[in-house]
């Protein structure tokens, strides 16, 4: 039973600032989102578009595939 602890202590450590990031986050997303309520909520609607501009990263790649083509 010994080992469990020290595996918990190792990973304890290790996992403790995973959740002090994540509570962070967590806490910023609640100051944004109370924020953007007061605000009339349209700093949520960015946040949303936010996501969408990484994704026209993906069709990047599709000049790639059509030089291989050629």
């Amino acid at each position: 039973m010994a080992d469990g602890p020290t595996v918990g202590n190792s990973g304890g450590s290790a996992g403790g600032m995973v959740v002090a990031i994540v509570l962070a986050i967590i806490a910023i997303v609640i100051a944004l989102f109370v924020g953007g309520a007061i605000g009339g909520g349209k700093d949520i609607n960015v946040k949303v578009d936010a996501p969408k501009v990484e994704t026209p990263a993906a069709p990047s790649a599709q000049p790639n595939a059509n030089i291989q083509l050629s």
